[in-house]
Parts: C-alpha cells; sequence; structure tokens
C-alpha cells in the first residue's frame, strides 16, 4: 500500500501542476464528485482486494474479482445504454471468458506465490477456498467495477481535473487505510517504484476516461480489465516467467475479443 500511497501522493502534485500551467477549466460540482467517489471507494477495493489475496487461493480471488470487475459496468451499460450490436455482444462475451482465464492461476502455483506459506499448506490440506477470501475478492470487483461506472459518470467535466479529484479523494482512502493498519514493512525504498506506478495508472484512468467519452461503456470496461495479459506478457520477457496453456488461451482470446469490439 505504499507504493500505490506515493505513487498517489505524486500523480496528484503532478496533475496540480498540469491543471494550473494549462489554466485547465475548473468542471461543475457533478463530474467532480462522481470522480472523487470513484477514486476514494476504488482505493478502498484495492485494501480489500490485497487483504484478500494475503488469505490464499490467490488464483480464484483474482479470478473473480477480475470477472465482476468488468461484468458490474457491462450490465450496468446494458441497463442504461442498451442492448449492443451482435458482433459487440459476441466480443463481450469472449472478452469476459479471456478474462477468467488469464486471471485464474491454478491453486497449486497461486500457493506457490503466497508469502504466508503456512496458510498455503493448510489451503491445500483443506483442499478449498477460504470463504472470507473469496468474499472480500467479489466486494473488491464489485468496487472496481462500480469505479469504472463512476469514471464514466464523471467524464463531462474538463478530463484533467476530473483526474485529480479522483486522485486526490483516493489518497484520502489510502491514508485512512495506513492509519487503521499500519504496514508491517520499513517506511522506505518504495518511492521511485511508486512514483513509476502513479504515472502509469494516471494514464491509464485519462485513457480510459477518454475511452467512455467516445464508446460504449461496456466495451470500455471489457478492454481496460484485460490489462492482466500485458502483465503476464511483461513478466515473461523480463522475468522469464512463462505463461500456462490456460493463460495463453485466455491471451489468444482477449486479442480476438479486442479485434471484435473494435469494428
Amino acid at each position: 500500500m505504499l507504493i500505490v500511497a506515493a505513487g498517489h501522493i505524486f500523480s496528484l502534485l503532478l496533475l496540480l501542476a498540469l491543471c494550473r500551467a494549462v489554466h485547465a477549466a475548473i468542471p461543475g460540482s457533478a463530474p467532480m464528485l462522481y470522480a472523487a467517489l470513484g477514486g476514494f471507494e476504488g482505493a478502498l477495493a484495492l485494501a480489500i482486494f490485497y487483504r484478500a489475496l494475503a488469505m490464499g487461493a490467490m488464483g480464484l480471488t483474482a479470478a473473480l474479482t477480475g470477472l465482476l470487475t468488468a461484468l458490474v459496468p457491462v450490465l450496468f451499460s446494458l441497463v442504461h445504454e442498451g442492448l449492443p450490436a451482435a458482433r459487440t455482444a459476441v466480443g463481450l462475451a469472449i472478452g469476459l471468458i479471456a478474462i477468467w482465464l488469464i486471471t485464474h492461476t491454478p491453486a497449486p502455483v497461486a500457493l506457490k506465490a503466497a508469502e504466508n506459506q503456512e496458510k498455503a499448506t493448510e489451503v491445500v490440506k483443506r483442499g478449498t477456498t477460504p470463504r472470507l477470501a473469496l468474499l472480500l475478492g467479489a466486494l473488491a470487483g464489485i468496487g472496481f467495477g462500480t469505479q469504472l461506472i463512476l469514471f464514466k459518470m464523471a467524464n463531462g467535466g474538463g478530463i484533467l481535473w476530473v483526474v485529480t479529484s479522483a486522485r486526490a479523494a483516493g489518497l484520502l482512502a489510502l491514508v485512512i487505510v495506513l492509519a487503521v493498519l499500519p504496514p508491517k514493512a520499513p517506511w522506505r525504498g518504495f518511492w521511485l517504484t511508486g512514483i513509476a506506478a502513479g504515472s502509469l495508472d494516471t494514464l491509464g484512468n485519462l485513457f480510459y476516461m477518454q475511452a467512455t467519452r467516445v464508446g460504449r461503456l461496456d466495451v470500455a470496461a471489457i478492454i481496460c480489465s484485460m490489462y492482466p495479459a500485458g502483465t503476464i506478457l511483461l513478466a515473461a520477457i523480463v522475468l522469464r516467467e512463462w505463461p500456462t496453456a490456460r493463460q495463453f488461451m485466455g491471451i489468444a482470446l482477449a486479442l480476438a475479443a479486442v479485434g471484435l469490439l473494435s469494428v
């Protein structure tokens, strides 16, 4: 969480400086409020997600979170924007399957990556997934999906100030989390990583909001939720951690879904 907080601090200062430099017009109260709500609850959802992963059964928990992150805005879009074209509907369905395949790591692999080896061993012996981990993972997925909806609702104002509002509210949520649950790790050595992560995350938010301005929410949300595919490919190239056959299949389906959704 310290890395995330560092990224929020740096990107917030950068956004404020940029808004001032370009004399960006401050939008109305509604977009700023929606953005703040999205930033605040999205940061809380991130804290819940990390807590869920620490409980073991990382693969199933992450897959459930990733699926709900995409499914919540898709359902919202179907209600408020109507049914998409047939080609788009097929792309959405394939995208949901791809997200599940990409994010679902088999239990033995996920448990090896768990920091708490005693808990991992316990889960293996029981052969079950902790119910609380799944519940928290589901709550995190609903929170992430709700954030995508709120960011869509906030895109009617100046995009720079909207993202700044979201970042400020997210930082407030992280400060509350760190105050209630202070990390055990040393409070140093995380700033550079946080700055890089915060900068890329801010760019991602800007691009997502722009995507929802020119297209449907469900399409933008599905494509946005495929980001684990990029993480897997980077891990393969940089860390030589090759994806599983299931993940390769998910990446192939993701490419097919993007092709259908972009037509």
